[in-house]
């Protein structure tokens, strides 16, 4: 596949050894596969906006952006659908050659950001995503949302174990005195 048929991938051709270039550039484009696989993702065909600064350096080509997508996943308390704003910052430099290259190179005049976009975002995800801070979640014994259910007494949980005494309780007003 040509490097300009890929999203991620941009062109510096005008900025490679050139020291002190810089160019700002806008992507937007649908996230072609969906990035992060826990509770919280963003699906594939999410619009992903990326602005980017690129600067030409002796080194490489030093890229700093900013990605912004919309997650979607479920609420860990209630299981209510909820929709989470992604905005990441990433800045990475991609080197002219092998020798100086840790993990990123400018291969064939362009840079290939997909590594690092991605892996800002998925580091972005909320581990366990909630609808709302004070989420209450579900009641344990119903599995009712306890945001929809009425207002109701509190049930004192009597522990399983002194079920069987339960017959031998007595009110107040039962005990005699001598």
């Amino acid at each position: 596949m040509p490097a300009t048929a890929r999203p991620y991938v941009v062109d510096v051709r005008d900025l490679v050894h050139r020291p002190g270039e810089l160019r700002e550039r806008s992507l937007e484009f649908d996230a072609p596969e969906q990035l992060g696989a826990g509770a919280a993702v963003v699906p594939a065909g999410t619009p992903l906006e990326i602005e980017l600064r690129l600067e030409g350096l002796h080194e490489g080509v030093l890229v700093t952006g900013e990605a912004e997508a919309t997650a979607s996943g479920e609420c860990v308390r209630c299981l209510d659908p909820v929709s989470i704003p992604v905005q990441v910052d990433f800045q990475e430099l991609f080197a002219y050659s092998p020798d100086e290259a840790f993990d990123f190179q400018v291969r064939d005049d362009h840079v290939d950001l997909e590594p690092v976009v991605r892996d800002a975002v998925v580091l972005a995800l909320p581990f366990q995503p909630v609808c709302r801070p004070d989420c209450p979640g579900l009641d344990p014994v119903t599995g009712e949302k306890l945001t929809d259910a009425p207002e109701r007494p509190e049930r004192e949980a009597t522990d399983p174990r002194w079920a069987a005494l339960e017959g031998f309780r007595t009110d107040a007003s039962d005990t005699d005195t001598e």
